[in-house]
């Protein structure tokens, strides 16, 4: 039997394929590429705005074609937040929620044998538990490996629905994240990224009404909004809020992982996928600096650039506390790369609130900035909000921002020329007689090479180079 898989939407989403497939592998199940003729495909979605939407029904449909006779799962945010459209979907035979995704191979089969479309959701309530997905041992990607590392988020931004698709913050247990990590080093691969639907809330259901490091309160919000949909807020207290923690040294967050695996022998590097400042501060990412695997770039989410703006998103940071951890971490390292996501056309951004967002990208000089135009979302109150912006004027606003986050990178790349870096390669492009990959800082280099069983030699390795000239997405670079 053979099973193909389509991904939309985060790391996690990504990761989640990656256990999905390899329990179908366990099953005996042959895993193709997604445009191959297929007994079974499986569609993990994502519902962060209307147009993931749109592409989770498209996808749905196209595979359903390739071979009409074959099982259609979908899963993920979409499947979770939206069950009945998903179902009405022509070709759809099960969909299973975001909880749900471990018990794929049980479903299928269990369609297999009696014929019969099925529905596995579980409401906002009872999301309060993490799914066990098992290890995973290999990826598509032989250099990089993802790991999964928390569930859910509960921040409640006002833009949001993760939190309605994901539930309540529940963390993996810190053993099986060494083993997992463990096992992925030994079988080869060079970076180890940390990731998850808010890893800055790893460990702290006991701890989210302190902001991590200064005390300032995330709790509130969230607590309103469970009280509401799952009849009960906060988590259980060890004792020491995050404020004690600090004061005592005490390892928590995120640092707990790193700690282990920055003393884990072997020849690989670490990478947070992102930080939230609605989470940690400036002081709690000094912490995290002295580990000597942790790459030096951060995804810090910014979403917008005016402190009006952000007050309305529930974001609990304004522009000068967020500019602060751009501060330390350019302090301890001028080079460090930060990128970030803005939207834009939130309800109610003027534009002075917009050129407030270009400045931040261009003062902070991001290496990336990911960029959405804001998009309605139900259950959220940014939805029933005033001062919904034109179309037009997102898609302006839009086009400008991303010219701007054009120009930042450029800054940021010509800071960069001429340094010595790191470069994990991964990739070789015969025709142009080029070895890309990244270096710590989240640059991608393009490394000329003469001989290409040189360039076969260097795959999966760490090679010094040193950075040229701005190329496209990336820089050039020669070894050293």
């Amino acid at each position: 039997m053979k099973v193909a898989f389509h991904t939309l939407g985060c790391k996690v989403n990504q990761y989640e394929t990656e256990a999905i497939s390899e329990k179908f592998r366990e099953k005996g199940y042959q895993v193709v590429d997604e445009r191959e003729f297929a007994d079974v495909y499986i569609i993990n979605t994502c519902t962060v705005t209307s147009v993931a939407d749109k592409k989770s029904r498209q996808y749905i449909r196209k595979m359903k074609k390739l071979n009409p006779d074959s099982v259609v799962a979908v899963t993920g945010c979409y499947a979770q937040i939206k069950p009945d459209e998903v179902s009405a979907v022509e070709g759809v035979d099960i969909v299973a929620g975001t909880n749900e995704k471990s018990r794929l191979t049980e479903y299928v089969e269990e369609f297999m044998q009696e014929g019969q479309r099925q529905i596995h959701i579980k409401g906002y309530e009872e999301l309060d538990a993490y799914d066990d997905m098992g290890t995973i041992t290999s990826t598509e990607n032989r250099t990089r490996a993802y790991i999964k590392i928390q569930e859910g988020c509960n921040r409640f931004c006002t833009y949001c629905v993760i939190p309605y698709a994901r539930g309540r913050v529940r963390s993996r247990p810190l053993g099986d994240i060494v083993s997992e990590a463990k096992q992925l080093v030994d079988a080869g691969y060079k970076e180890i990224v940390l990731t998850g639907i808010n890893t800055a809330l790893y460990d702290m259901e006991s701890g989210t009404r302190a902001r991590a490091g200064n005390g300032a309160d995330v709790g509130c919000a969230a607590d309103e909004h469970v009280d509401a949909a799952a009849g009960h807020a906060g988590g259980p207290d060890d004792g020491n809020s995050n404020a004690d923690r600090q004061e005592t040294g005490q390892l928590y967050g995120v640092e707990k992982i790193i700690a282990v695996l920055d003393e884990m022998p072997g020849d690989f590097r670490i990478r947070l996928s992102s930080l939230e400042p609605a989470v940690v501060n400036a002081d709690y990412v000094k912490r995290l600096l002295k580990y000597r695997r942790l790459c030096h770039h951060l995804h810090l989410s910014a979403q917008s650039g005016s402190d009006s703006v952000l007050r309305d998103m529930n974001r609990p940071y304004d522009r000068e506390e967020y500019m602060e951890i751009v501060d330390v971490l350019r302090s301890f390292d001028p080079l460090y790369g930060l990128s970030t996501d803005i939207i834009v056309g939130f309800p109610g951004e003027k534009e002075k609130d917009f050129e407030e967002s270009c400045s931040l990208v261009r003062e902070c000089a991001f290496c990336k900035t990911h960029i959405f135009k804001y998009s309605k979302r139900p259950f959220t109150k940014a939805a029933e909000m005033k001062g919904h912006v034109a179309p037009q004027v997102k898609n302006r606003r839009s086009e400008t921002l991303h010219q701007a986050g054009k120009e930042a990178s450029l800054q940021f790349f010509a800071a960069n020329s001429g340094s010595e870096a790191v470069v994990l390669a991964e990739e070789i492009y015969e025709e142009k007689k080029l070895i890309t990959g990244y270096t710590g800082n989240y640059i991608k280099a393009y490394i000329k090479y003469e001989d290409l069983q040189d360039a076969e030699r260097m795959l999966n390795t760490f090679v010094k180079v040193r950075l040229q000239e701005a190329f496209e997405d990336g820089m050039t670079a020669e070894l050293v």
